[in-house]
C-alpha cells in the first residue's frame, strides 16, 4: 500500500506517516452492492414469472366462475358499451323471443363475442312465448306481422331505446314452417319483412327472416352448448384442461345427443380429412357434414369447425312408442288370424308387453282396432323387440335408419345427452349426470321388474324427481330401453363409454339453439371493434407499453440503469489509475528529499 509521509521541521517524535485512502475498497463495496441488487431483482423476476404462470389457470377458472355468476345477475341497461340482439324461434307449437346482450369485443381475434341471455331487474331471463305456431298463418300471411307484434313489443320494452337501431333481429322458423309449401312460407316471410320495420326500429332485413333446416338447427345447438362450456376458448400449456385439446391452441369440443318426443338428433366434430372413406361414403358425408368458420374474419381459421349433424324423424321417445305399438298391434293380430288365437282382444287375454311395468294394463287403439296389453316388465326382451325399429343396415358406417354416420373416436371424445337422455336417467332412476352403461341397465331392469302398484306408491311418497309424472312412470321402462338401444346399437357407443354426461342445464341454465344461432349470425361483428381498436392503437400504443401493462419492461429499465452505474464506476476507476501513474514520479521525489532530512535528524 502506498504511504504518504509528512515531515516538518520539528522534533523526531512529531514525525508520523498516514496510509493513503484508496478508492478500491469503496469500489468493491459498490460492486458487491450492485451484484446483490441484480441478483435480488433477478430472483424477483423468476419468482414473479413462476407465480404468474402458476396462478394463470386458477385466475381463469375464477374468471369463469365469476362469469357464470354474472350470467344470473340483472343486465345493466345503463351501460352504453353493451350491444343487444334478438332471436325469434318460430316453432311448431309456438314462438319464443330471446333477448341477448354482449359487451364490446376485447380486440383479440381468437375470441368470440361474449354473448349472454339478458335478465330483467328480477334476474329472470328475458324471454316470452306465444301460441300457436306461426305456421297457422299459412292461409292469412298478411297477419304474420300482427302475430309477432307481442313478442317484439316485449323485447322493445327491455332493450334501451337508444340501442334499437343497432340491435339485430333474427326470425328463424323451424319444424312447423318446414311442413308448409314453399309458396306459403315465402308469403309469411314477405309480410314480416315488409311490415315489421314500419313499427320497430330494430336492425332487420330480408336475409334475417328464414326457414332453417334441421341440419342448421343442429349446428346451432352444437355451437350453443360448446360456447357455454368454453370449448371455443384457446388453451395454452399452463391451462389445466390442456389435455382436452385436439390440436394446438384448441380445446376438444363436445358432441350432443338430443332425443325429443318426435325426433332424435346427434352432432359432433369430425376430422377434416375423409381420405379413408369410399367415394359413396364420402358423397354421403358431404350431405351430413357442416363446415363453418366462427372467427370474426374469413382469414382467421382458428375457429373453423367441421360438424356431423343428423336429425332422425320418428326416433323420439313418444313417436318411437307409437311405432312400437303399431308393430305389436299388427304382429299380434296377424298371429291371431294365422293361429286362430285371441291374444289382446279382451282384458282377460291381454298381450303381455315386456316394455311396461309388471301388472300395468293399457289399451292400444288404431282406428277401429283395439289391443289390450298388460305389463310384463322384462327389460331385456323389450330391448330385443325394439331392435328392428332402429332400421339399421349391414354397412359398418351406418347408424339409425341406414343413414351414414361419421366415425367417432370413442377414446378421445365427449358427449352430452339432453331431453330424453336426461329424463330417462334422472326422473325416476335418479342417476343422471355421468353415464355408465352397466349401471344404467341394472337400474332400468330393476325398475321394469317392479309391480305397478309399488311404483305408484313410491311416486306418492315423493321418491322420484319433482318433474316425474304418471306418464313418466308408465313409459319409463320402454323409454329407457329405447334410449339404451339407440345409444349402443344405433350409434355404436361402447357399453362402458365413460365420457357421456346426461344433463338438462349447463351451469344452471337451459341452453337453447338460439344462442348458437346468434353467435353464428354475429360472428363478423367483431371486425368493427377490431378496426376501431386498430385506429386507437396508433394514438395509444405508448400507453400499452407503460410500466402498468408490462412489468418486464420495468425490470429491463432497472437493469439498464444498473449497467450504466457499473460503466460509470469503471470509468472512474480507469481515471484513478491514470492519476496514480501520473503521481508516481512525485512520490519518488518526496522519498529522495526525505532521506537526507532523516539522516540529519539521526546524527549527534
Amino acid at each position: 500500500m502506498a504511504r504518504i509521509s509528512f515531515s516538518y521541521l520539528c522534533p523526531a517524535s512529531w514525525y508520523f506517516t498516514v496510509p493513503t485512502v484508496s478508492p478500491f475498497p469503496r469500489q468493491r463495496v459498490a460492486f458487491l452492492g450492485l451484484f446483490f441488487i441484480s441478483c435480488l431483482l433477478l430472483l424477483m423476476l423468476i419468482m414473479d414469472f413462476r407465480h404468474w404462470g402458476a396462478s394463470l389457470p386458477r385466475d381463469r377458472q375464477y374468471e369463469r366462475y365469476l362469469a357464470r355468476v354474472g350470467d344470473l345477475e340483472a343486465t345493466d341497461t345503463e351501460d352504453s358499451n353493451l350491444n343487444y340482439g334478438l332471436v325469434v324461434d318460430c316453432g311448431s307449437s309456438g314462438s319464443r323471443i330471446f333477448v341477448y346482450f354482449w359487451p364490446r369485443h376485447n380486440g383479440n381475434p381468437h375470441d368470440l363475442l361474449d354473448i349472454k341471455q339478458m335478465r330483467d331487474r328480477n334476474s329472470q331471463p328475458v324471454v316470452k312465448k306465444i301460441k300457436p305456431g306461426i305456421s297457422t298463418m299459412a292461409d292469412t300471411p298478411e297477419h304474420a306481422s300482427d302475430y309477432l307484434r307481442p313478442l317484439l313489443s316485449f323485447a322493445a320494452a327491455h332493450v334501451p331505446v337508444k340501442k334499437h337501431k343497432e340491435t339485430p333481429l333474427y326470425i328463424l322458423c323451424t319444424a312447423g314452417m318446414r311442413l308448409l309449401p314453399e309458396r306459403k312460407q315465402l308469403a309469411i316471410l314477405a309480410d314480416l319483412v315488409k311490415d315489421l320495420p314500419l313499427e320497430f326500429d330494430f336492425l332487420f332485413s330480408r336475409s334475417q327472416a328464414e326457414v332453417i333446416s334441421g341440419k342448421q338447427e343442429g349446428v346451432y345447438a352444437w355451437i350453443g352448448i360448446n360456447f357455454v362450456l368454453g370449448r371455443f376458448d384457446h388453451v395454452d400449456e399452463s391451462d389445466a384442461e390442456a389435455p382436452q385439446e385436439l390440436t394446438a391452441g384448441r380445446r376438444r369440443t363436445v358432441g350432443i345427443l338430443d332425443m325429443g318426443g318426435a325426433s332424435l338428433q346427434i352432432a359432433y366434430e369430425v376430422p377434416t380429412s375423409t381420405s379413408d372413406l369410399s367415394p359413396k361414403e364420402e358423397e354421403a358425408a358431404k350431405i351430413l357434414l357442416a363446415e363453418f368458420n366462427l372467427g370474426c374474419d374469413v382469414h382467421h381459421t382458428e375457429h373453423v369447425y367441421r360438424v356431423y349433424v343428423t336429425t332422425f324423424l320418428g326416433f323420439g321417445g313418444n313417436f318411437a312408442r307409437q311405432r312400437y305399438e303399431d308393430l305389436v298391434l299388427n304382429e299380434t293380430l296377424s298371429k291371431n288370424r294365422l293361429l286362430g288365437q285371441k291374444t289382446g282382444l279382451s282384458p282377460d287375454s291381454p298381450f303381455l308387453d315386456p316394455c311396461l311395468p309388471v301388472g300395468l294394463t293399457d289399451v292400444v287403439e288404431r282406428n277401429s282396432q283395439v289391443l289390450h296389453v298388460r305389463g310384463k316388465g322384462d327389460w331385456s326382451t323389450c330391448g330385443a323387440m325394439l331392435s328392428p325399429l332402429l332400421a339399421r343396415s349391414n354397412t359398418s358406417q351406418a347408424s339409425l335408419n341406414g343413414i351414414y354416420q361419421s366415425p367417432i373416436d370413442f377414446n378421445n371424445s365427449e358427449f352430452y345427452g339432453f331431453s330424453e337422455f336426461f329424463y330417462c336417467t334422472e326422473d325416476v332412476l335418479r342417476i343422471g349426470g355421468r353415464y355408465h352403461g352397466p349401471t344404467f341397465a341394472k337400474a332400468a331392469q330393476d325398475y321394469c321388474g317392479m309391480a305397478w302398484s309399488v311404483l305408484t306408491q313410491r311416486f306418492k311418497n315423493g321418491l322420484y324427481s319433482s318433474h316425474a309424472d304418471e306418464h313418466r312412470l308408465k313409459y319409463q321402462c320402454f323409454k329407457s330401453a329405447w334410449m339404451y338401444q339407440v345409444l349402443h346399437e344405433g350409434f355404436h357407443f361402447p357399453y362402458d363409454y365413460p365420457n357421456l354426461r346426461t344433463a338438462q342445464l349447463v351451469y344452471d341454465r337451459e341452453v337453447q339453439w338460439t344462442l348458437g344461432a346468434i353467435l353464428y349470425k354475429t360472428r363478423f361483428l367483431p371486425l368493427r371493434d377490431l378496426r376501431q381498436e386498430g385506429v386507437r392503437q396508433v394514438h395509444s400504443s405508448w400507453f400499452r407499453l407503460s410500466f402498468v401493462y408490462n412489468h418486464y419492461l420495468f425490470f429491463a429499465c432497472i437493469l439498464v440503469v444498473l449497467l450504466a452505474i457499473i460503466l460509470y464506476l469503471l470509468r472512474l476507476r480507469r481515471i484513478h489509475h491514470r492519476q496514480t501513474r501520473a503521481s508516481a514520479p512525485l512520490n519518488l521525489l518526496w522519498i529522495e528529499e526525505m532521506v537526507p532530512m532523516i539522516g540529519v535528524q539521526v546524527g549527534p
